[in-house]
């Protein structure tokens, strides 16, 4: 197969380093495009980032020039890694050139025509994209994966809907490495939890009800768990952790529950696509995991790691899930949306 030229939009930062990384030996794209702010636009990679990944810096992106993120010379598909403040507007000029954006912001998440996917759940809702033409004016198309701790969440949650979910309560654990860099100051994180991260709880309990709902016409309808989430910034580099608790409408055996995540396959399993983890949910007996640093990185990083089930004398049962931040929860999960959409014809 010839490969497929892409670009990465916000190519210098961390999300668009971990997209560099990622892409390096992928068997379909090849980096063919580098955008970023004018401050990089012109320089050699190597020379516009510092590179801060322990994977090797690919020598054909080290040498390629940096250009001003905006349509022109960028392939028809892109992946953006751009910052929220900024993602709007450029992905939209990206859009009504005709390209595919391929988005971790959040800024065309909630949109009714714009897919919110994580491939393994709401594989259908890509048929969303044929709206979008006609309700937003774009030549091209913008799809967008969840927030980093969304992710770990909703794939927790999805192979539960069959016993009826009802309402769940997450607290989540999340690494620095999710606030970018240099990220949160050390004299704030050193020997601390910091209680608030802004807007993530929202997102948190916005998103996981469009991605775990069921595509209507021509638009998602919400699932309609009741969901309330606190989010906390951790000392840990990689990998967020989720302690949730749920009440089902059913009241199945632990054992049901174990059952349902282990066997827990999607669209991305059936296609043998490249970055899909082989089982996508994997469930750990051991009591003292997850755990980051020895779960994060599980399938490549593209695994969720689910331990801890018990009896929650609130809800029905509680449980800890773990995913990696920038991976799965960014770009991993933005590469595999493209792959999706590549194996369904849509590229």
């Amino acid at each position: 197969m010839a490969s497929i030229p892409v670009g990465i939009l916000g190519a210098t930062g961390m999300v668009g380093q971990q997209f560099i990384a990622l892409l390096a030996d992928h068997p379909w794209f090849k980096v063919a495009y580098l955008g970023a702010s004018e401050r990089s636009a012109g320089k050699a990679f190597k020379d516009a980032a510092a590179w801060r990944l322990p994977n090797r810096l690919p020598d054909d992106v080290a040498n390629r020039v940096v250009e001003n993120a905006a349509p022109g010379t960028a392939p028809k598909l892109v992946f953006s890694g751009l910052d929220s403040s900024v993602a709007g507007e450029i992905e939209a000029e990206f859009a009504k050139a005709g390209h595919i954006v391929v988005s971790n912001s959040r800024n065309y998440r909630m949109f009714d025509t714009v897919p919110l996917m994580i491939p393994e759940v709401n594989a259908d809702h890509l048929k969303l994209l044929d709206a979008q033409g006609h309700s937003q004016g774009w030549k091209g198309r913008i799809i967008t994966n969840p927030n980093c701790s969304t992710v770990v969440i909703a794939m927790a949650l999805a192979p539960l809907r069959q016993f009826g979910i009802e309402k769940t309560m997450v607290t989540t654990l999340q690494a620095i490495s999710g606030a970018g860099y240099p990220g949160v100051p050390s004299w704030d994180i050193l020997g601390n939890i910091i209680p608030f991260i802004s807007g993530e709880e929202e997102k948190i309990e916005t998103e996981a009800r469009k991605i775990l709902g069921s595509l209507g016409q021509g638009r998602i309808e919400d699932h309609p768990v009741r969901l309330s989430a606190t989010t906390t910034r951790v000392l840990v580099r990689d990998g967020h952790s989720c302690s949730m608790s749920v009440a089902l409408q059913q009241k199945p055996t632990p054992e049901a529950l174990i059952d349902a995540w282990r066997s827990f396959r999607g669209r991305p399993q059936e296609l043998d696509l490249p970055s899909a983890p082989k089982q996508p949910i994997a469930y750990l007996e051991e009591a003292n995991r997850p755990q980051p640093v020895l779960d994060a990185g599980r399938e490549g990083g593209m695994g969720v790691s689910v331990g801890r089930l018990r009896r929650c004398p609130l809800f029905d049962y509680k449980f800890m899930a773990l995913g990696h931040n920038t991976i799965r929860g960014a770009a991993g999960a933005a590469i595999l949306n493209a792959e999706l959409m590549h194996a369904e014809g849509l590229l």
